[in-house]
């Protein structure tokens, strides 16, 4: 015979000859936990159980036809995170792909393209640009370098999004709560280059395919940038990125953190990433550069100074008009997604919470 006793008053479990009984008040406890005492005595065993929370197993189908939004408190919190910023971010890149193809020729002056598309880009016209491509490469052309782009956009943005809540609780002052605006800067920088690190080589690879004719595919460009240069190759201008995202995702996440949150999440995410983009573009132009270098990565002073010196100051904002075009909306959108995402979230939470207790209630 095994006599289970509680030492909190609920009762005991008694299993004799395959028999088992157990007192209602045991019941309504919940889960029996871990013995914490153990006394054995010939032909009986007996276990004291220790005042321990249990919780009530909850009835999931029940709540899915009453209260589905409890469901989503039941997920884990970082994979709610982590599902919103990769989806928000692939869907936002896929639609405005056009854009960003033509963004990144005008920066580069048509890079290692040839014909008509070089022509356009060195002359600096977005709508020229776009005509060249749909000419020369159809419809499919403006979608060039999308996959590597939308593998890069998954984790890149799940990661960003996510580590930003990350690093604002880090930085958040333990004595008072507060998360001052220095603070939100330096949580955003922290944000943006993690996701950097972490997605550097398929950005590499995405430009590599968009301005070289000779990459068709992913794995030709894998095997180009191999031959150049090996694994070194593939994070060519990872000190440019770094120093370009840092200041722009500190400016854009906190910028929308801090404006009113009267204003609809839109608009917020589209001016905080103007705000962000005006001030940073000249770094990310400079970082193309380097990426597209074949030999060496060169100094992003180098870089720079060779950019101003043969085309001035507006050299730095090249394409700066389609990256606007594609990347306000884009990050409106993204950042729209992950804020209503972690209002969803924060309401099932909320729900299950609720069910809970209906349900200890009811026992």
């Amino acid at each position: 015979m095994v006599v289970f006793t509680s030492s909190d008053g609920c009762g005991a479990l008694v299993l004799a000859g395959g028999d088992v009984r157990m007192s209602a008040s045991l019941e309504a406890c919940g889960t029996l936990s871990k013995p914490t005492m153990r006394m054995t005595h010939r032909s009986h065993e007996v276990y004291e159980i220790g005042a321990v929370e249990t919780k009530n197993k909850l009835p999931v189908l029940e709540i899915a036809s009453r209260r589905p939004i409890a469901l989503l408190g039941m997920i884990p919190r970082p994979v709610v995170l982590f599902t919103a910023g990769a989806l928000s971010g692939a869907i936002a890149k896929t639609i405005t792909a056009p854009l960003d193809r033509v963004k990144i020729l005008l920066q580069v002056r048509g890079g290692l393209q040839q014909g008509a598309i070089a022509e356009a880009a060195q002359s600096g016209s977005l709508l020229k640009s776009l005509i060249a491509v749909g000419n020369q490469e159809g419809i499919r052309g403006f979608w060039k370098g999308n996959l590597p782009q939308v593998l890069r956009v998954v984790p890149y943005s799940a990661a960003q999004l996510y580590s930003y809540e990350c690093f604002k609780q880090f930085f958040t002052d333990k004595e008072t709560g507060e998360l001052n605006v220095r603070r939100r800067l330096a949580a955003g920088a922290c944000a943006g280059m993690t996701a950097t690190i972490l997605t550097h080589p398929l950005d590499t690879l995405r430009l590599r395919i968009a301005v070289d004719p000779k990459c068709r595919s992913l794995l030709g460009a894998i095997t180009i940038l191999a031959k150049e240069g090996g694994v070194p190759a593939f994070y060519r201008g990872l000190g440019a990125s770094m120093a370009g995202i840092a200041p722009y995702m500190a400016l854009e996440l906190a910028t929308y953190d801090i404006l009113p949150q009267n204003i609809p999440s839109f608009a917020r995410g589209f001016t905080s990433a103007l705000i962000a983009t005006v001030s940073c573009y000249p770094l990310d132009t400079v970082r193309r550069r380097i990426q597209l270098e074949a030999a060496k990565a060169i100094p992003w002073s180098v870089a720079a100074g060779a950019i101003v010196r043969d085309e001035g100051i507006g050299g730095l904002y090249r394409g700066f008009l389609p990256n606007a075009v594609k990347n306000l909306p884009n990050k409106g959108v993204k950042l729209t997604v992950f804020d209503k995402a972690k209002t969803a979230y924060a309401r099932g939470v909320i729900a299950l919470e609720e069910e809970e207790k209906k349900l200890i209630a009811k026992k």
